[in-house]
């Protein structure tokens, strides 16, 4: 039973749950789940794209180094590996909010991550780190500026961090630190790991559109063709790519995205015929913050069919999959959740003759 007072737990139930998972012993947890065999594949790399100069008199404050001069920022950092004889469509996938590519890695709990599990299944896989975050720089200039006495105080950039209490129900662990929903499959036993994941987020500082968005545009040229995989605030950057520019664009896989294009406000235009898929995990309506992201996009999506487009919503919960968290690419079946995607990426992007 799923309702407002049966969904609460107390500090009790979470100490509980993630003593358990803590204990489970390591081949209990994936055996099942990760597949069998060394991981074979043809290259392996990384490369940026995206990115702009620009001049500076505050790059600096220590005396070692120059203040003066010309760095690069807005770029997007790239990290791709290709299975022998790929056919499948290439991948990419985007972090959301105070994380970075390792959102797809392995999980906190030591399986196999989503960009290794693709690459097995022979989708070329490309896993980013957003425009002023991770390997992609951030600009010291408005900071310095201010320590430097050149501009006043409130000039400095807006950086955020997410504490683990808030985060707790911004990812759906549960409906407030530390109570746990019932079934809910973060492993909390590992959470110590994934809050090491968590960095400062620097988009409030970036142009709009945050400069992630045309680096995917020169991505998905780059790749003669690319389905864009986004999570929770990057969920809206793969419209947006779209809308600016199709070319080598195979399709789009929103996964709890914070936002979708507003059919009130936005063209549909830029996704007729194209195929897209918005995935949301369970719990969404217990939450305030995710039950009203849902509303929208839906809209979006009766939207964009009723425009000629291929969009389709899913639930997990309503195909048979519970329990996921906002976190669905680390949660205890995220490998089941992966062969789901997987399979409705052979439904509806065709593989490479």
């Amino acid at each position: 039973m799923r309702n407002g007072s049966s969904s609460l737990r107390g500090p009790l139930l979470a100490c509980i749950l993630a003593g358990l998972i803590a204990t489970m012993p390591a081949e209990v947890a994936t055996a099942a789940e990760t597949p069998a065999g060394p991981l074979t594949i043809a290259s392996q790399g990384s490369f940026f794209v995206g990115g702009r100069e620009t001049r500076s008199d505050t790059l600096s404050t220590l005396p070692a180094y120059a203040p003066s001069g010309t760095i690069t920022v807005d770029q997007v950092y790239v990290r791709y590996q290709i299975p022998v004889d790929a056919r499948r469509p290439a991948l990419t996938l985007i972090h959301g909010c105070c994380l970075t590519g390792k959102t797809w890695e392995t999980t906190p709990d030591g399986r196999m991550g989503w960009d290794e599990f693709f690459v097995r299944r022979g989708f070329p896989t490309y896993v980013i780190d957003q425009a002023g975050r991770g390997r992609s720089a951030v600009s010291p200039v408005a900071i310095n500026a201010v320590k430097m006495g050149r501009a006043a105080p409130e000039t400095l950039p807006p950086v955020v961090s997410a504490g683990h209490e808030p985060a707790w129900a911004i990812f759906r662990f549960g409906p407030e630190y530390p109570q746990v929903f019932p079934g809910m499959r973060f492993p909390l036993g590992a959470q110590g790991e994934f809050w090491k994941q968590m960095v400062a987020d620097w988009a409030a500082t970036l142009p709009t559109p945050n400069p992630t968005v045309p680096a995917l545009s020169e991505l998905a040229r780059r790749l003669d063709g690319t389905v864009l995989i986004s999570h929770s605030q990057s969920g809206i950057y793969p419209f947006q790519t779209a809308a600016l520019d199709r070319t080598g664009i195979r399709g789009l896989v929103a996964i709890e995205p914070a936002a979708c294009p507003d059919p009130a406000k936005d063209d549909m235009a830029p996704y007729r015929d194209l195929p897209i898929l918005v995935l949301f995990g369970d719990y969404v309506d217990l939450v305030p913050r995710w039950a009203p992201r849902l509303k929208l996009c839906r809209a979006f999506v009766a939207a964009a069919n009723a425009a000629g487009g291929k969009a389709e919503l899913v639930l997990l919960p309503e195909i048979g999959i519970a329990g996921n968290s906002h976190m669905l690419m680390q949660d205890t079946n995220s490998l089941e959740v992966a062969d789901w995607l997987a399979g409705w990426l052979d439904r509806h992007v065709p593989a490479r003759p």
